[in-house]
């Protein structure tokens, strides 16, 4: 079985090398990981090519973009490449240490019984760091619990999660083409769309820890947006139906 672990980077040239290492200390069989990277101004895609040069040949791919184009675009992206090289699993992940690669194990042993195993915060277990304050803990809970809840009518208990194992046969369900969000939005777009096709979804709890070097994307600006498009999710897909799954899907 062949896993490949997608990270989307710009400007985590500080984060690259270490989270890499760790990953790669995994006993995972065939374990392999691809940037993708917006071509970040600190260099983060030349430490990139020069790790996959020098260090994991063969194990570590690079997709370099040519500007900052956007979360869910290069999530497409990775997504695609993987599936179009051989991917059993999916793995989409932080580069920051925001989700801890000690969960991955677990996500894998999971994921041949569900469709995806999502890392989960407000699941019983899950926690957020303790420095985050009042106020950036409220704005997640609501946008979770309330918000997407109230409007999409999910039932995923975090649905802006950005930490989740895939099966190669349920990206192909899904249907990349269909998803048309760009920003962190992509993320409930995505789990909307699974719950519409009735995917086996498993929530495990994780500890999400605040990124340990740099600074968060998740600008007030980029919030109030994510939030906003949750209506035209619902539009968009609003005739989205299960699609049945055929033996030859199966993986």
């Amino acid at each position: 079985m062949t896993t490949i672990i997608v990270i989307p980077t710009y400007n985590e040239a500080d984060n690259l090398s270490a989270i890499t290492a760790e990953l790669f200390t995994l006993d995972v069989e065939d374990l392999q990981i691809l940037i993708v990277d917006d071509n970040s101004p600190d260099g983060t895609g030349d430490i990139a090519d020069d790790l996959a040069q020098r260090c994991y040949p063969g194990r570590l791919h690079v997709i370099h973009r040519e500007g900052k184009m956007g979360l869910g675009t290069a999530y497409i992206s990775g997504f695609t490449w993987a599936l179009k090289h051989g991917a059993d699993y999916i793995i989409q992940m932080d580069a920051d240490f925001s989700h801890s690669p000690s969960y991955i194990s677990e996500m894998l042993d999971q994921i041949p019984n569900y469709d995806v195993v999502v890392g989960s915060r407000y699941v019983g277990g899950g926690r957020l760091d303790e420095r985050w304050s009042w106020w950036r803990w409220f704005l997640s809970w609501w946008a979770n619990s309330i918000w997407t809840r109230g409007i999409l009518g999910a039932k995923t208990k975090d649905a802006t999660a950005g930490f989740k194992c895939w099966r190669r046969n349920a990206l192909e369900r899904i249907g990349l083409e269909r998803i048309n969000s760009n920003g962190y939005v992509f993320q409930v777009e995505m789990a909307y769309v699974s719950e519409k096709l009735n995917f086996r979804i498993l929530e495990i709890p994780i500890y999400f820890e605040d990124r340990r070097i740099g600074q968060s994307k998740m600008s007030v600006p980029v919030k109030i947006e994510a939030a906003l498009r949750v209506f035209e999710i619902r539009w968009r897909h609003r005739n989205v139906q299960p699609v049945a799954q055929t033996r030859s899907a199966k993986a």
